[in-house]
């Protein structure tokens, strides 16, 4: 069979595993052994065990884990509620301020989870009964937080990033400053749309108000003296604490990714332990499975897409693939365009760390041919793929959503979060434009690296 028919093949064999109801690790990674069964010599399936092994025994990986129990200890205990009370006493005077310190929570948080799904979770559960109590409609309470959390993938330190890091051989450092920018571009964004929606949604309930009289918990105005704004403060000093520490560590070169990953997990341990209480082994016993869990689930996945992509390259499929797209001839946006409109398709179905370790072998050697910064690229890619966690029919922050407010009805959940994709695809635009917004920093701190 030609690479064509092998290429076409494999990848509806993998549709298929995949709308098989079987989890992705496993349908990728059975896709993959069938495939060395049939194509390759047989004695490759005896080396199944030492591929997966070789491809994950990357110190990078190592971070994973351990960013994630960093969000598991910060996400079980008090200390989402507390960032989000101590915002909403500070914001409240401002129009929509409810729904806007729900967007800076959710980047905070995200800032030290990064994870969507455990900053969905976290700020989402006192979040969203709080909006909806004060008046929000339901999908705009949920399209705040579902938005909110895709940040978790974009504000460093962000799991997704850490492997598009080691797919394309770039700096993690330089990554993470990337997204920077970006980040606080979205948070910004999603703040101003906020007030948009608050001001409509409060001019249609005063309207109600004036013809009918019945009134709406919208138009209650909040009010927190200086005293309760100030003793408020001290909750946001643990995430102020924790994400200097993680900062000045990684940034300030005294510590590897992964060590500072390490340190960010003993210090989020240690601030729950002074301040929550949280250190006997039932209260630690929640914390520590989640991570387990959470952790063997994306190593899974992880190992299985690179088992799943070493196929795809020793069948030439990916070469493939790149040699057909550069022999295109496309203009270098236009390739860029082509490649955008693929991951979002991809987004209907997959998350993004198999997005990633899917693709980056073949969209990364024509990018570099046309002369893309890979650092950038990775920030476009990134924002790219946080539209698929809010759109169907995977959807993963949706479905965050629908377990912590089950009330709300699915369908206004989706359309809560359309404007949110709308303005994602804004920024990417923009970043297109100007792509300074997320090259200036690591430029300023870390230097030129020449992008390729």
């Amino acid at each position: 069979m030609t690479v064509v028919g092998i290429g076409i093949s494999y990848g509806l064999a993998t549709l298929v595993a995949m709308f098989s109801g079987m989890p992705i690790a496993f349908a990728l990674g059975s896709v993959a052994v069938v495939f060395m069964a049939i194509y390759m010599p047989s004695a490759s399936l005896d080396t199944v065990t030492q591929n997966v092994y070789e491809e994950m025994a990357s110190i990078t990986l190592l971070s994973i884990p351990l960013f994630i129990l960093k969000g598991a200890a910060i996400g079980k205990s008090r200390a989402g509620q507390d960032l989000y009370t101590a915002l909403h006493a500070w914001l409240h005077r401002i129009p929509g301020g409810l729904g806007v310190a729900n967007v800076f929570a959710c980047a905070l948080f995200a800032a030290m989870a990064g994870s969507s799904p455990a900053t969905c979770s976290a700020i989402g559960s006192a979040g969203i009964p709080e909006m909806r109590k004060r008046g929000y409609s339901g999908g705009f309470a949920a399209g705040i937080i579902a938005a909110g959390g895709t940040l978790g993938i974009l504000l460093p330190p962000s799991i997704t990033m850490i492997l598009f890091a080691v797919a394309a051989e770039k700096s993690l450092g330089r990554l993470f400053l990337a997204g920077i920018g970006p980040g606080l571009l979205l948070v910004t964004l999603f703040g101003v749309y906020a007030v948009f929606r608050f001001r409509k949604e409060y001019a249609t309930a005063k309207v109600a108000y004036e013809q009918t009289g019945v009134t709406s918990p919208i138009l209650k105005q909040d009010d927190f003296t200086m005293k309760e704004r100030f003793s408020a403060l001290p909750r946001v000093l643990p995430f102020i604490i924790l994400l200097t520490g993680v900062m000045i560590a990684l940034y300030g070169g005294y510590s590897t990714p992964s060590e500072t990953a390490g340190l960010g997990g003993l210090l989020a341990l240690a601030l729950i332990a002074a301040i929550y209480g949280v250190w006997r082994p039932r209260d630690l016993a929640p914390i520590l499975k989640s991570t387990i869990r959470e952790s063997t689930m994306l190593m899974m996945i992880i190992g299985m897409s690179l088992l799943y992509s070493y196929v795809m390259s020793y069948l030439h499929i990916s070469q493939s693939v790149a040699e057909s797209i550069v022999a295109m001839a496309l203009p270098r946006w236009e390739l860029l365009a082509a490649i955008l409109v693929m991951v979002v398709m991809l987004g209907f179905f997959l998350p993004p760390v198999s997005i990633i370790l899917m693709t980056a072998p073949i969209v990364l050697p024509p990018l570099r041919a046309a002369g893309f910064d890979i650092i950038w690229f990775g920030i476009v890619m990134t924002i790219v793929m946080e539209m698929g966690l809010i759109h169907p029919p995977v959807g993963l922050n949706i479905f965050v959503i629908r377990n912590v407010a089950p009330d709300i009805p699915l369908s206004d959940v989706i359309w809560g979060t359309l404007p949110f994709v709308l303005l994602m695809m804004f920024a990417v635009v923009l970043l297109c434009f100007v792509p300074g917004i997320s090259t200036f920093l690591p430029d300023l701190v870390m230097g030129p690296d020449g992008g390729r």
